[in-house]
């Protein structure tokens, strides 16, 4: 059955205010750097202030994320608040450079911003923080210096850790999304700043950022394990530092969900936690559905923590996660659950389950010991999907049985009762390698009485980084070790004659790059999977979310048809296998449009392919192309870029080239080249 939800009360009911708009102001740093910010304000907020809530991101308020920008900000506006999209330094109109993610110069201005806000005659002086993704990240890290005015903030699709749960590594492993996410931050902070804002000066702005681009994939690819680079901005150092209350959001089909309850678990401030079905999208678009109302429930946030009304948002339970139901594996645009809520995290009602894994079988009690082999080629991971879900079509994991036969596989019996699932399942065994560096993937399905297998959760594991992820130890091949992996954390439930199965595999490509030699992993039976199962709480019948409301949309005329494929291939000649994403009009097959009010038009297109052998990780191979136009009649801007990454067995190799075109004419031209050494991954 689908989630269904019951009404409150209205909060789009509320009275409505008339809403200014300012489509660019500067606010002054005080090394003389400028950020460009769109302002939306109540319009008697001169003579009424109100408190304000901001969100700081380098994507370019005046057209990259306008239209969700939009709808959110001029909501809020409309209910008594002032919302400000600032760019970072280095981006869209805002003066600067930007050198890279959550540098100590971007929280500083970030706590500038806000204190600038709180001494302007329209804000009350009470200020709070909101973002999802990068802006998510920086909402907590801002939180952790405590500026004055800094009363509350959202995060949402962010994390406590950066090493553990960004777009970089996994379990130690190196995410090929390092070069994806690297490559499109070329593109992006190679953009100019809108003449139309600035003036005759935005081509020496231009070309000062283009000479200034550092290479991002090579930056983040130089830190192979957790040091001091990735400890500076995870919260999850110091929780205590945060002293100002927390909502964090996320959603099981995003990558970043692990740090909700972790943020639970590890602040000591007023906190919420809420978890739906979504992808890496905000609740009110959330994809796949269902949607609920957030912004109703973050007006419900703001007005108690930064306006003193207490609305009842406090009096809900700690955490509110959506439990899914099954459906088939693959595409889907709404997920079958419902909401649970738990009063606090860790939950006291949740029970540790222990399966044993025997030969082929997961049971209830251990059986004799026993030893079974997996070496699965390099190219398993067929059906993974993306490591980040944008709740597009091929995003979620494909039926499993793809990969399930290139692993070792433990099988329940067919379940005779619901269980439900809240929380990170664990696993627990011992294992050898005949290789120093060797991976291990594991992943937790529910397979279907027809035989379909959906993915439930993951986790992968650089068995180097067995004892954490500070100082990685090589393997001394043959010997067993104790190996403990976390899964990431999920709300799922097995439905009465569905079997739960455990996958174990020695590679997962695409999703990460492969250690340098293919390994075989011996593994020592009976191990444990621990489940956190948690029983029926007839409370949960009370949650209900109200259906998404959004401010006026951004008026957009659609120029072309986006385009989108995923496609795996297997060459049974070369033995190679093949995984290739294509993207026309949008990085996520979105089409090319038009801002009609600002005149500007934006296209974005971007093919990727990663190749590997079945029995040679050195064959690996990955290469991207991107071009990304945005103008209007008489300046016409685009970007093309090219990245490509391949590995020997003592260092990746790293290459790009960034080409930038004003009007048809060259204007720029980067070319990036590094060898960084390989750190036991």
């Amino acid at each position: 059955m689908f989630a269904s939800f019951h009404a409150r009360e209205s909060d789009g009911a509320r009275a409505m205010t008339s809403v200014s708009m300012t489509e660019n102001l500067f606010i002054p740093l005080s090394d003389g750097v400028k950020l460009a910010a769109r302002l939306w304000l109540p319009a008697d907020a001169e003579t009424k202030p109100v408190p304000a809530i901001l969100e700081y991101i380098p994507y370019r308020k005046r057209d990259g994320t306008r239209a969700r920008d939009e709808p959110m900000h001029g909501w809020f506006a409309a209910h008594g608040y002032a919302a400000l999209r600032v760019d970072m330094r280095g981006s869209g109109e805002s003066g600067g450079n930007l050198a890279d993610e959550y540098l100590s110069r971007e929280l500083e201005d970030a706590c500038e911003v806000i204190g600038w806000i709180s001494r302007q005659s329209w804000c009350s002086g009470r200020v709070g923080m909101m973002g999802k993704s990068w802006g998510g990240f920086n909402a907590l890290q801002t939180a952790a210096l405590r500026p004055p005015a800094l009363k509350a903030i959202i995060t949402v699709c962010s994390t406590d850790d950066r090493y553990a749960d960004d777009i970089h590594y996994m379990g130690g492993a190196l995410l090929n999304d390092n070069l994806w996410w690297g490559t499109i931050m070329l593109a992006y902070q190679a953009r100019p700043p809108d003449p139309a804002l600035v003036g005759e000066g935005w081509r020496e702005t231009w070309l000062e950022r283009l000479e200034s681009l550092p290479f991002f994939p090579a930056l983040w690819l130089a830190h192979q394990r957790r040091d001091a680079y990735w400890r500076h901005g995870s919260v999850c150092e110091d929780f205590a530092a945060v002293a100002c209350p927390v909502f964090a959001v996320g959603g099981w089909a995003d990558a970043y969900t692990n740090a909700v309850p972790r943020l639970l678990q590890g602040l000591d401030v007023p906190r919420l936690g809420l978890i739906g079905p979504w992808a890496h999208v905000y609740p009110q678009d959330g994809m796949p559905g269902p949607a609920i109302g957030f912004l109703q429930e973050a007006l419900r946030w703001w007005d108690h923590w930064l306006k003193g009304e207490d609305r009842g948002i406090m009096a809900e339970p700690m955490l509110r996660a959506f439990i899914e139901d099954w459906s088939p594996p693959g595409p889907r645009e709404k997920a079958p659950g419902r909401f649970v809520g738990e009063e606090q995290w860790p939950s006291p009602g949740i029970e540790q389950r222990t399966l044993h894994l025997n030969n082929g079988r997961l049971d209830r009690d251990a059986h004799a010991r026993d030893e079974v082999m997996v070496s699965s080629p390099c190219w398993t991971g067929f059906a993974v999907g993306e490591w980040m879900g944008t709740g597009v079509a091929g995003c979620e994991a494909a039926d499993q049985r793809i990969d399930d036969g290139f692993s070792c596989v433990f099988d329940g019996e067919p379940v005779e009762e619901r269980v439900e699932l809240l929380g990170a399942p664990e696993i627990e065994l011992e294992i050898a390698s005949d290789k120093p560096v060797a991976q291990l993937c594991a992943r937790l399905c529910d397979l279907a009485p027809d035989g379909s297998s959906r993915r439930i959760s993951y986790g992968v594991l650089n068995l180097t980084h067995r004892e954490g992820h500070v100082e990685p130890i090589q393997l001394e091949p043959g010997r067993f070790y104790r190996v403990r992996l976390k899964l990431n954390d999920c709300g799922y439930a097995f439905a009465n004659g569905h079997r739960m199965r455990l996958a174990l595999s020695s590679a997962y490509w695409p999703l990460i790059w492969p250690a340098p030699e293919a390994a075989t992993l011996t593994l020592r039976l009976p191990g444990r999977l621990v489940l956190p199962v948690r029983p029926p709480d007839p409370r949960d019948e009370k949650l209900g979310f109200e259906l998404p409301l959004r401010g006026r949309e951004a008026l957009v005329t659609r120029l072309a048809e986006g385009r989108l494929s995923r496609t795996t291939t297997l060459d049974l000649v070369k033995g190679t296998a093949s995984y290739s994403t294509k993207s026309e009009g949008g990085l996520f097959g979105e089409g090319a449009f038009r801002f009609d009010e600002i005149d500007t038009t934006l296209s974005h297109d971007l093919e990727r392919e990663l190749t590997i052998a079945a029995d040679d990780p050195l064959s690996a191979r990955y290469h991207l192309t991107q071009s990304y136009e945005l103008g209007r009649e008489g300046w016409r801007i685009r970007i093309e870029t090219q990245s490509s990454m391949q590995a020997t067995s003592t260092e990746f190799v790293l290459s790009a080239s960034l080409r930038a075109f004003e009007n048809g004419t060259l204007t720029s031209s980067r070319d990036f080249e590094e060898k960084i050494p390989r750190d036991l991954v």
